[in-house]
């Protein structure tokens, strides 16, 4: 069968990478793609908001799997579209995909379901936002409502900091913002938790601990992602048991009470608290990149997976995992996440050493006259998966060292919860 894999990052070469070992899949497009994905896909550069021409190409091309990586084009509507003409996509709707799509949807849903989650505000101009810092506590926590690419988030220390994260989200930094929430700052660990549904059963989907900070010792801005490692060191049944039963099978239930279902990945940003988790946000889809750190421990196919979730029969899919340590580690060009230099040519590619074991997931990068140039901010993704996360990290480093890419700069402590120096 034919498939198209919708997006452009490292998650997308990923699941490119893993549906092509499936023996049921003969082709794979990939829309736009990436120079990774060109070596196992064929790449079309498309506008994804032309929802018509897609689907024409989708039909003409006879591709029957169509998987929705990215966010922007859920929260759009593009699987409501596509299935009004019988093609088989995976991915949620567009009501469900407002879990990502609205923080306020979310946390709305979670006060009328009493899903535990931080304490929170919600504004609607400047005026309203900066009068309720003056009887806060700090630090807090201030978000855009809308999709922002992991970035739309602040912790604020005091009143000035709370001052810059309203300007910016009020003046347009991450879109037009009608909203933003002001919410309690929680302190606990993060964990980064995975289902996938297919609208009546849910299972497990892998756990991960994500580094969104810039620096090392999980400093500076915010970023879409600087590496992950899998599984979280938290993962326990008894924890697992309180996800699903307070947070996820109710947050399920509040979309089945306004006429709708969630087919796809749902990816739960958390924070634990005293063994207690607590709900931060959700993503409609697998998060980038845990998506590159826990596909390599897939043993089941994955192709049989999502098929399965398309028709309702999830329930028949045993999904099976290796027991072993993944890392990833993202290399990132040099600015990220502020201004940086594109189209920067990267060498040595020949020099890293891929096996069953060691893989490169390409993020921001072109091919262009069999050359590849650097062009996002987060280029390419350095995974290993072995017995320990001592031993992940040490392959990652020697192959990151073999490719020696002046552009570009990467966080040297990704995992560090997980391995003692």
């Amino acid at each position: 069968m034919k498939v198209g894999v919708i997006g452009s990052g490292g998650r997308e070469n990923a699941i490119c990478h893993n549906l092509k070992k499936s023996t049921k899949i003969d082709k794979i497009f990939c829309f736009p793609g990436n120079a990774g994905t060109a070596s196992i896909a064929e790449n079309i550069d498309f506008d994804l908001s032309d929802f018509e021409n897609f689907k024409k190409f989708i039909l003409n091309n006879q591709i029957e799997l169509v998987i929705v990586g990215p966010e922007k084009p859920l929260v759009e509507g593009i699987v409501d579209y596509l299935e009004k003409f019988n093609i088989k996509v995976f991915g949620p709707n567009k009501i469900a995909s407002q879990l990502e799509g609205s923080k306020i949807f979310t946390k709305k849903l979670c006060e009328k379901f009493n899903i535990p989650t931080a304490k929170f505000g919600i504004f609607t101009n400047k005026i309203e936002a900066k009068k309720f810092l003056e009887n806060s506590n700090f630090p807090n926590v201030i978000k855009a409502d809308n999709l922002a690419s992991g970035k739309g988030v602040y912790i604020c220390n005091n009143f000035e900091e709370s001052n810059v994260a309203i300007d910016e989200i009020f003046n347009g930094k991450f879109g037009k913002a009608n909203n933003l929430l002001i919410e309690e700052f929680l302190e606990g660990e993060e964990m980064s938790y995975f289902v996938i549904s297919d609208g009546k059963t849910i299972k497990n989907f892998g756990t991960a601990q994500d580094h969104k900070r810039v620096l090392e010792g999980d400093k500076g801005k915010n970023t879409g992602g600087m590496g992950a490692y899998s599984p979280s060191r938290l993962t326990s049944d008894e924890l697992e048991n309180k996800i699903i039963q307070k947070i996820i099978r109710p947050t399920l239930k509040g979309l089945e009470e306004i006429n709708t279902s969630f087919k796809g990945f749902l990816y739960a940003g958390l924070m634990i608290v005293n063994n207690e988790p607590y709900l931060i946000e959700y993503n409609v889809r697998m998060g980038d990149p845990e998506c590159q750190t826990i596909l390599p421990k897939l043993k089941t196919d994955l192709a049989d997976i999502l098929l399965a979730c398309c028709d309702g029969k999830l329930d028949d899919v045993d999904i099976q995992w290796l027991n072993k340590k993944s890392l990833c580690v993202v290399l990132c060009s040099k600015g990220y996440p502020d201004s940086f230099l594109k189209n920067i040519e990267i060498e040595n590619l020949e020099q890293i050493e891929i096996s069953d074991t060691n893989y490169l997931f390409h993020a921001g990068t072109i091919k262009k006259n069999n050359k590849i140039y650097a062009v996002g901010g987060r280029v390419l993704n350095f995974v290993s998966v072995s017995d320990n996360f001592s031993d992940s990290k040490k392959n990652i480093i020697d192959n990151i060292k073999r490719l020696n890419w002046s552009g570009g700069f990467y966080r040297k402590d990704i995992g560090y919860k997980v391995i003692k120096k």
